[in-house]
């Protein structure tokens, strides 16, 4: 099954107000930008997002965060981004953060048909607890609260109930790609992408380089096509765009 869609535009298409999205990447990293950029330019909003963090210099889901199109956040970091901590701060923006490894886990556990699970990440803490500030009032107040979660006890240590992530697409990126959606992701990149693809019903890929079925060794394959409804190639110029979120040097 050939699974090339033209265009980044006509491949979210579908994608419509009030949708929730799983994004790969991880800071700069992995990053669907063409596919992002292609949701902005069609005005969709008030979108729900599941992403280990929102973009980062101008860049990634920030440029939907900017323009008011994100009205839900389940991630891990809001890292240096003013405006979303200004979003959410000012009650215009509603978060739901939680450990970094339960994230990746509750994305995984969705894809693979999992429910819930059990984990000792946020046990005797306001992950279990409740409490934890979901939407400010604007004013310094909680207008919205996580609620609190099953707590269990195994072997006689204790383990929070954390349940698996579905959403309506995902968003991913990779360094190659076949026309059957198999994809393989380049190092660092592989990130939060192969989880945020399982957890999509309807998953688009955006590929630096398209091959033909069969020129990816089955080996080498990161995340099978069975995942990839939509696949769209990069031009050299949309492939080779990667920023640096932080220069350092060594002496």
């Amino acid at each position: 099954m050939d699974k090339v869609v033209a265009t980044a535009v006509e491949a979210v298409a579908d994608v419509g107000d009030g949708a929730s999205l799983a994004v790969g990447g991880f800071g700069l990293s992995g990053v669907p930008n063409v596919l992002i950029r292609a949701l902005y330019e069609r005005g969709v909003g008030g979108l729900s997002v599941v992403s280990n963090n929102c973009g980062a210099m101008e860049s990634g889901l920030a440029v939907l965060l900017a323009a008011g199109r994100i009205a839900r956040v389940t991630g891990s970091y809001i890292g240096a981004n003013k405006e979303f901590a200004r979003q959410y701060l000012a009650g215009e923006l509603e978060v739901e953060l939680i450990p970094q490894g339960t994230l990746a886990e509750r994305l995984r556990a969705g894809g693979a048909g999992i429910p819930a699970f059990y984990t000792p990440a946020g046990v005797g803490t306001q992950v279990a607890e409740g409490g934890l500030p979901w939407r400010y009032d604007g004013s310094g107040g909680v207008a919205l609260a996580s609620p609190p979660k099953e707590v269990r006890t195994f072997d006689g240590a204790e383990y929070v109930l954390e349940h698996g992530i579905r959403t309506d697409f995902a968003l991913v990126r990779a360094a190659k790609g076949d026309r059957h959606g198999n994809l393989v992701f380049a190092k660092s990149s592989r990130n939060f992408n192969p989880l945020a693809a399982m957890a999509g019903r309807v998953t688009i890929a955006e590929v630096e380089e398209l091959v033909e079925p069969g020129a990816i060794d089955p080996d080498a394959v990161h995340l099978p096509g069975v995942f990839v409804q939509r696949v769209v190639a990069l031009t050299p110029e949309q492939a080779s765009d990667k920023r640096v979120e932080k220069r350092t040097v060594s002496g």
